[in-house]
C-alpha cells in the first residue's frame, strides 16, 4: 500500500491583529509595530483598543498625547520626556502609540525614559507601540521591544478602498465603470506595494481626471510606481515591453519559469498547497547570449514591476553610506513586491568583498546575503553574471537561488530564430532572407552580435539609398569577430566551468 503523503503545512498569514493581540496577554510592554503606513496602524491599533476594552493613546510631537476619541491633547506632552513622564505616572490599562518617536531616540536619557514608562505594563494592561520603519532603538533596549511587522494591503483592501472612493464620487457626480471585473482585479493586483494612502490618490486622480474607471489608469498606477522607485534613485523601473517570444530557445529557462508562473498569479492558493513565492534565479554565461533580456521577458510574462539594481550606485565614498544605500534600494523593492529585481553583473557588486575597500564591499555582501534568506517581501531576484571567477562562492551555494542557468552561445537553429526576431522587429519580412546561410555564417556569435549585424546592414543599406538584403547582413557577419573568437580561452573556460555546475537554460 502506497503510503499518503504529508502536505507541508501552509505558511502562516501574517495577521498583526493577532500577533499584538497575543504579545499583550504575554505582558510584552514595548513593541515596535514596523510600518509606514502609521494611519492605518493607528486605525488597527483603535480595534485592538476596543477589543480590549482599554483607551488608546496617540502621541505626536505637534499635538503631544491625547486620547485618540478626543480632539485635544494633554497639556505640554508634545515634548516626548514630558509625554513618556506622564505615561509612567499614569500608569492605567491602555495603548500608547507613539508616531515618530524613532528621530529621538538616539538619547541616552529618552531611552531610559522609554524603559521606564513602559516597566509597570507588565502588570497592567496595555503597553507602549512605537511605529515607523528603520527605528533604531539602540542596544539598551533592543531586547526589551518585540517587533510587528505590519504587511502590506492585500488585494481586498484595495477592493474596499476602490467601493469607497467611488461611492464618495458618485455622490459628487456620476463616475463611469468601464472594465470588466478580471479588469478590475488586475487593476487592484497592479496597485500592491502601494500604501492605501499612495493608492486612494491615485484612484481618485485617475477617476477624477475623465469621470471614469477604466483599463488605460493602469498606466496611473505605473507612472506612480516609477515616481516611487525614482524618489530614493538607487534603483531603475523598467516599463513591460519585452515578452517570452522576443527571446530565442533557452527553453530549459522558460519550461522553469512558465511552471511557477501560477504561484505569482495565484499566491493564496499557493501558500495554501505549501509554497513559498519563489526567490530567483541566477544566469551566468557568455556576454551578449540574452541574460538581461530574460530578466525583461519574466516581469513581462508574470505581469510584474521590473526594478534593476545598478551596484555602480550602491558605492559612496562616506563611511556607512554604502551599506545604508543598500538596505534603502532593497527596502524599496520590499515596499513595491510583488517585483522581479534584476541585478545586472552580479560580480561588479561583490568582486571586491575582501580588506581592499576597507570591508564595504564584505558587509554588503553579509547584509544580501542575510536578506537573501529572510527576506519579507516577495522579490523574485533575476541576478545575471558574466565573469564566474569574481563571483563569491557563497552565491553558487544551494539555497541561495532556486536555481543556477548557465546561458550558452545559440546553436544554428537558434541563430535563425533570433535573426527572425531582429528583422521581423525591424519591420523586415524575414522570409525575404536566406536565414539559413546568416545563421550558418554566424556560428560562434551572440545573440547582441547577430543583431548588432543587423543594425550595421540596416545603417549601410540607408546611407547607399538600398533596401536591405542578405548579402549585406552576411558582409556584416564575415566582417565581424565575435567575442568567443577574441576571448577564446575565456569562453572555453566558462563553458567548462559550467558543465555539470549549471543548469543549461538552452
Amino acid at each position: 500500500m502506497t503510503p499518503t503523503a504529508k502536505r507541508v503545512p501552509a505558511r502562516r498569514t501574517v495577521d498583526p491583529l493577532h500577533d499584538l493581540d497575543l504579545l499583550l496577554r504575554s505582558r510584552h510592554a514595548l513593541i515596535l509595530l514596523d510600518t509606514v503606513e502609521e494611519d492605518r496602524a493607528q486605525t488597527l491599533l483603535a480595534h485592538l483598543a476596543d477589543h480590549l476594552d482599554i483607551p488608546l493613546f496617540v502621541w505626536t510631537s505637534s499635538k503631544g498625547l491625547r486620547r485618540s476619541d478626543k480632539p485635544t491633547g494633554i497639556y505640554d506632552t508634545g515634548d516626548p520626556a514630558k509625554a513618556l513622564a506622564h505615561v509612567e505616572s499614569a500608569c492605567f490599562p491602555a495603548l500608547y502609540m507613539f508616531r515618530g518617536l524613532g528621530t529621538y531616540l538616539d538619547n541616552a536619557d529618552l531611552r531610559q525614559r522609554l524603559r521606564d514608562a513602559s516597566e509597570p505594563y507588565a502588570d497592567v494592561t496595555g503597553a507602549l507601540i512605537l511605529t515607523g520603519t528603520d527605528v533604531d532603538v539602540g542596544e539598551t533596549l533592543r531586547s526589551s521591544v518585540a517587533t510587528v511587522r505590519f504587511p502590506p494591503p492585500d488585494v481586498e483592501e484595495y477592493r474596499s478602498l476602490l467601493m469607497h472612493i467611488i461611492r464618495d464620487l458618485n455622490s459628487q457626480g456620476r463616475v463611469e465603470i468601464d472594465q470588466t471585473p478580471e479588469e478590475t482585479t488586475r487593476l487592484l493586483q497592479g496597485l500592491r506595494g502601494l500604501t492605501l494612502l499612495e493608492a486612494g490618490k491615485i484612484l481618485t486622480r485617475a477617476m477624477v481626471e475623465d469621470g471614469r474607471l477604466s483599463p488605460e489608469d493602469m498606466g496611473e498606477v505605473i507612472d506612480a510606481k516609477r515616481e516611487i522607485v525614482e524618489r530614493e534613485g538607487l534603483l531603475e523601473y523598467y516599463p513591460l515591453e519585452e515578452s517570452m517570444d522576443e527571446v530565442a530557445d533557452l527553453a530549459t529557462l522558460k519550461a522553469w519559469l512558465r511552471k511557477r508562473r501560477a504561484i505569482v498569479s495565484t499566491p493564496e492558493r499557493a501558500s495554501e498547497f505549501g509554497l513559498e513565492f519563489p526567490r530567483g534565479v541566477l544566469l551566468l554565461g557568455v556576454p551578449g547570449c540574452g541574460k538581461s533580456l530574460c530578466a525583461k521577458a519574466v516581469a513581462m510574462e508574470w505581469q510584474l514591476p521590473l526594478l534593476k539594481l545598478d551596484p555602480s550606485n550602491l558605492y559612496n565614498k562616506f563611511i556607512g553610506e554604502s551599506e545604508r544605500n543598500f538596505k534603502r534600494a532593497i527596502a524599496t523593492a520590499e515596499h513595491m513586491s510583488p517585483v522581479i529585481l534584476w541585478i545586472d553583473e552580479l560580480e561588479k557588486a561583490f568582486a571586491g568583498a575582501g580588506d581592499n575597500d576597507g570591508g564595504v564591499s564584505q558587509r554588503i555582501l553579509g547584509t544580501f546575503l542575510s536578506w537573501l534568506q529572510d527576506r519579507r517581501g516577495d522579490v523574485f531576484i533575476v541576478a545575471t553574471a558574466n565573469d564566474v571567477s569574481r563571483l563569491p562562492a557563497e552565491f553558487l551555494r544551494k539555497g541561495r537561488f532556486d536555481e543556477v542557468f548557465f546561458v550558452d552561445l545559440p546553436d544554428e537553429a537558434t541563430r535563425r530564430e533570433i535573426l527572425r526576431i531582429h528583422l521581423a522587429r525591424r519591420h523586415r519580412d524575414p522570409d525575404a532572407f536566406n536565414l539559413a546561410e546568416l545563421a550558418s555564417a554566424s556560428e560562434g556569435f551572440s545573440g547582441s552580435e547577430i543583431e548588432q549585424a543587423v543594425v550595421a546592414a540596416l545603417y549601410t543599406a540607408f546611407s547607399d539609398s538600398t533596401e536591405l538584403s542578405s548579402g549585406a547582413v552576411l558582409a556584416e557577419i564575415e566582417s565581424t569577430r565575435p567575442l568567443s573568437e577574441l576571448m577564446a580561452e575565456k569562453v572555453t573556460s566558462l563553458r567548462t566551468w559550467a558543465d555539470g555546475r549549471t543548469v543549461r537554460a538552452n
